[in-house]
């Protein structure tokens, strides 16, 4: 029963994360779509804080034993994939 319990808190505590990841997407793509250009120093300080925040609740995750730290590089780096294709993709956009 514990590891059936500890399994359900650690999908929990991904799925947050994967959350937070997603809703820093969303913010950036409607900041770019709306608000100003990558260039932008509102626009790195905006993704500087939200990047370094969500590496910080996958370090506390992970000290928890509730994400595996491999897991939690990937979803970070997936997220600064993507955050790097919707960047270079503006910039197409915008020439």
């Amino acid at each position: 029963m514990s590891s059936d319990v500890a399994l359900n808190h650690r999908e929990k505590a991904y799925a947050l994360l994967k959350a937070d990841a997603d809703k820093i997407l969303k913010l950036i793509k409607v900041q770019m779509d709306h608000l100003t250009m990558p260039q932008c120093p509102l626009y790195e300080e905006v993704l500087d804080t939200q990047m370094f925040g969500l590496s910080r609740e996958i370090d506390f995750a992970v000290r928890l034993g509730l994400v595996d730290e491999i897991d939690g590089k990937r979803l970070l780096e997936s997220l600064e994939r993507e955050l790097s294709a919707l960047h270079e993709a503006s910039l197409k956009n915008k020439e």
